[in-house]
């Protein structure tokens, strides 16, 4: 047989065996009825090519090495005391000055499967049990810590801590399945995203790989107990901060690589544009007080990851290889760990950008808080916070 053949009858087996996947092994062998999307990229010549080519963020220092495992979220009160941050275990733990105590929790039916586990990740097939407190956020006149719970919607709880109360957990008789970050204006609205209505947290991984559209944004009125959609049919829209006037809020709308404003008054009220480009998949967003945007991207946007994003069958067909959903999301966004924050204008200009392009000492990151001169950096998958000194 010709070398050409051979080539020819490899791969009509290995096109066989991604079309029956026989062993089972795929990454969405327990998804009968998963499916992949196009996902609608902006084109690549607008992808922002700047870096930070001294790599900035290896400057940082690493506090709390494992006595924190999988901070997503920063949080300061409004007396300024913190950092508080939702931990893989389903508890919101608040740094004292001199070490981390209890502060909250969201789910009422804990018990010993949320005792402490090595890593982050150990911790994901319990998630709907112990729960795992996302986005944090405090309202600056009551004190109250309102806090997006990936299983238990958006709750509250006290100055005080404990178990948090529940505010809203579905819209339009549809429940919430993955709520993700939420912010808060002066009436005690919140706005918040729900990134996925078909996935939950613990298989993040295959709501990326779909591609699938079903995530919303979303507002909670406090005086009417409603809860309304703002947006729908988003690819895994993720942070939620309000602009410093109040005139809008942003969103990271994630797969995508967008930064979209939606604006809550004026004209343009009730409507929703694109803000920035980003330069990879953002996580959480959040907003200085001069009003900037400090964007956490999870990773950059690569030729490969972008081919795969507008090419569902080749994904779907990479998907039903014998390979684990770990390596395959690797590999479908970047290959290795690449911390990056951006920094945006109100009016969407790109400011700043900061990574550690090696992942020597900041490897990953899901939200920025800017405090004092300081960047607080956690992220869900690392036993560790990062804070870096501005100049």
């Amino acid at each position: 047989m010709t070398p050409a053949g051979v080539v020819a009858v490899v791969f009509l087996l290995l096109a066989l065996y991604c079309g029956t996947d026989p062993f089972k092994h795929s990454a969405i062998s327990d998804f009968p009825d998963f499916e992949t999307y196009r996902i609608e990229l902006p084109d690549w010549s607008l992808v922002p090519a700047d870096r930070d080519h001294e790599n900035m963020l290896q400057k940082s220092e690493i506090k709390f090495l494992n006595q924190v495992q999988g901070p997503e979220s920063i949080a300061f009160d409004p007396l300024g005391r913190g950092p508080y941050t939702g931990v893989a275990d389903g508890r919101v733990l608040f740094w004292d000055g001199h070490s981390w105590t209890d502060f909250a929790y969201t789910s009422p039916i804990r018990s010993e499967i949320c005792d402490p586990k090595p890593s982050p990740r150990s911790y994901l097939k319990n998630e709907h049990v112990c729960g795992r407190p996302l986005g944090l956020r405090f309202h600056k006149k009551t004190g109250d810590l309102y806090i997006a719970d990936a299983y238990f919607g958006i709750l509250k709880v006290g100055p005080e801590g404990g178990l948090a109360t529940p505010l809203t957990t579905e819209a339009e008789g549809v429940p919430f399945r993955f709520t993700n970050d939420l912010d808060i204006d002066e009436e005690g609205n919140v706005y918040f995203t729900d990134s996925s209505t078909k996935y939950q947290r613990r298989n993040f991984m295959q709501s990326l790989f779909s591609g699938e559209d079903s995530g919303r944004v979303l507002k909670y009125n406090p005086t009417t107990k409603e809860t309304t959609v703002l947006m729908r049919n988003l690819h895994f829209p993720n942070g939620v901060s309000l602009s410093k006037d109040g005139s809008f809020f942003v969103f990271c709308d994630g797969p995508t690589g967008r930064l979209r404003q939606y604006w809550l008054k004026g004209e343009k009220a009730g409507t929703s544009e694109v803000l920035a480009i980003l330069p990879g998949f953002p996580d959480n967003v959040r907003t200085n007080e001069k009003g900037e945007f400090w964007v956490a991207i999870f990773c950059r946007r690569t030729t490969f990851n972008y081919v795969s994003g507008i090419y569902p069958k080749l994904r779907k067909f990479l998907l039903k290889l014998p390979v684990p959903a770990r390596i395959l999301y690797s590999l479908l966004t970047g290959g290795k760990l690449h911390a990056a924050v951006v920094k945006y204008s109100p009016e969407g200009k790109l400011l700043q950008i900061l990574e550690d392009s090696q992942g020597k000492v900041v490897k990953a990151i899901s939200e920025v808080e800017e405090k004092d001169g300081k960047l607080w950096m956690g992220s869900v998958l690392l036993p560790c916070i990062a804070v870096y000194d501005l100049p």
